[in-house]
């Protein structure tokens, strides 16, 4: 072997290219020690944490419809939701209707706590339309022909239930129309106001503590990681459909009836339901949640003002209940539309189920046939109803109403026969009630200073592409590809019963980590773009580009 020589080895290094950083030691040490937050890593702690993540991706973005699109954007076929429809009201359903909104209920004869300052107005006025009023009911009942009617009418013949319904319907188009003629003039907020018939209400919020459904808490019984928290409450989500006759809109809110920190009173007190809904005979339908107002986002008249509302599904009920349920399913009713259509109209002003208001939205509700009546105001104090937020919100929402109230016992000889002043003053106090400008207040806190919704957007592209998908989701057609199904000869002799154990494992219910509902929304392959298509410069872009937020 050679001797090692070190000329060899050695290496020329110039001054020149050595640039030596002095070290600044000042930003390496601390006067106290910063360790890193010690996070739990339980499989419960990590997905509270993803959850809060989502819930502040929510409220970061800037649009109104890009905020109600995320919320979907976990579910390519959308979320399992408990369905609640107008006028489908199970029996003893008032306690889960109140936890599920986390509303408090009072009733009053005389809504004395909401109405006291508008009651020298309201006598003043009643003089005035009352006559007109008589008359238009007269007319209604007796002389008004009503063959069209029946000969249009979809969905069988006529019964009790959907001739109450058209009755009411009539009067009220007349009642509306005599009210805004003769009140217009004095109470200028009337003449701004937008009433929509036959609007599209529709709600979508999640709910905690409820127990899981059986398939769930026994699937998790079967994952190891699962297995001791199976039996714990989860969120539900839950979609409302509402049938209003017509209600009203105003580009101002109405005043609050109490001040929002007093709605966390113990006095509130909301009860507390736990069951799966399906005990009470609500069933379940896989969808999208939609947030629907009657409106589309953008509309200048984005608050509600006053409703009205069918009451012919009260001759389903069946009369050996009893009055107390008659009365119960009245509020029921009036509850779900109240905070059914508060709700989305958060929606539209930035928050959502998963970020609270900021400050209180009212609403005045009207159930009835044309002779009997109910009145109802509601004040939204909180949307979240989820999680732990289920029994620690302080917040409780409010509902005022009255009794079943008779506006007439009956017309006879071209005559109303005991007619009732205070059911037309209830009414007429409701629309005398004048939405106002709230001070110091900052209505649009979540949204974006310039780009508060998809007509803001300056970018062509991103503002027709946003528009057209958001439209589309809330369609709410079935997907072109039809969802994953398990079929009931599967669910006997495969998941139950397990008697088929040779047979080769290919559905997703036989595979480990196959979840097809599990799908994200954007998880599809984007619109192909032909050659002749493509832009200059682009032509290896096969694909249509995607704005999801």
């Amino acid at each position: 072997m050679g001797r090692f020589r070190w000329h060899h080895c050695r290496t020329t290094i110039r001054r020149s290219t050595i640039r030596i950083k002095p070290l600044k030691y000042e930003q390496e040490y601390t006067d106290t020690p910063q360790y890193p937050p010690i996070l739990d890593i339980s499989y419960k702690a990590r997905k509270q944490r993803m959850e809060n993540q989502w819930h502040e991706k929510i409220k970061s973005i800037k649009t109104v419809e890009e905020k109600l699109f995320e919320i979907n954007m976990p579910r390519y076929y959308g979320w399992r939701s408990i369905m609640l429809r107008e006028g489908s009201i199970p029996y003893d359903s008032l306690p889960f209707v109140q936890h599920v909104t986390r509303t408090h209920l009072r009733e009053f004869k005389d809504l004395a706590p909401y109405s006291t300052n508008l009651e020298e107005d309201a006598n003043k006025l009643l003089g005035q339309v009352k006559p007109r009023i008589e008359e238009a009911l007269i007319f209604e009942f007796k002389y008004r022909s009503r063959k069209h009617e029946y000969l249009h009418n979809e969905g069988g013949p006529i019964t009790a239930e959907k001739l109450d319904n058209i009755m009411g319907t009539s009067i009220l188009q007349q009642v509306n129309r005599i009210l805004l003629g003769n009140l217009s003039k004095k109470v200028p907020h009337l003449v701004k106001c937008q009433v929509e018939t036959d609007p599209r209400i529709e709600s979508f919020w999640s709910v905690g503590g409820m127990n899981p459904p059986t398939f769930l808490r026994k699937h998790k019984e079967n994952v190891p990681w699962l297995k001791d928290e199976a039996g714990e409450p989860i969120d539900r989500w839950f979609q409302y459909l509402g049938s209003p006759i017509f209600h009203l809109r105003h580009e101002l809110p109405l005043p609050a009836v109490v001040q929002m920190n007093e709605s966390e009173s113990s006095e509130f007190d909301v009860p507390f339901f736990s069951y799966d809904p399906k005990v009470i005979g609500f069933h379940d339908d896989r969808r999208l949640g939609t947030n629907i107002p009657g409106f589309w986002p953008g509309d200048p008249c984005e608050f509600g003002l006053l409703s009205f509302h069918h009451r012919g599904h009260m001759h389903q009920r069946l009369l050996q209940y009893g009055e107390e349920d008659r009365a119960d399913a009245l509020h029921v009713q009036a509850i779900l539309a109240s905070f059914g259509w508060l709700l989305p109209q958060a929606c539209y002003q930035g928050f959502s189920t998963f970020n609270d208001v900021t400050y209180p939205l009212v609403t005045q509700t009207v159930i009835t046939n044309g002779k009997l009546w109910s009145f109802y105001v509601y004040q939204l104090n909180t949307t979240l109803l989820h999680g732990e937020h289920t029994s620690n919100n302080p917040r409780h929402n409010l509902c005022w109403g009255t009794p079943e109230l008779k506006l007439f016992e009956a017309i006879e000889d071209g005559k109303v026969i005991g007619f009732n002043d205070d059911v037309l003053k209830y009414l007429l106090k409701f629309y005398l009630n004048t939405p106002k400008v709230r001070e110091g207040v900052e209505m649009k806190p979540y949204l974006g200073d310039v780009e508060k919704h998809i007509a803001d957007i300056t970018e062509d592209k991103r503002r027709e592409w946003l528009e057209a998908e958001f439209k589309h989701m809330y369609s709410t057609r079935p997907r072109h590809v039809l969802p994953y199904e398990i079929y009931q000869w599967e669910r006997i002799y495969k998941i139950r019963h397990k008697t088929r154990p040779l047979e080769a494992r290919r559905r997703p219910f036989e595979l480990k980590n196959v979840h097809p509902f599990m799908r994200r929304y954007d998880e599809h392959v984007p619109k192909y773009i032909p050659k002749k298509f493509r832009e200059p410069g682009k032509f290896r872009q096969k694909f249509e580009d995607t704005y999801y937020p």
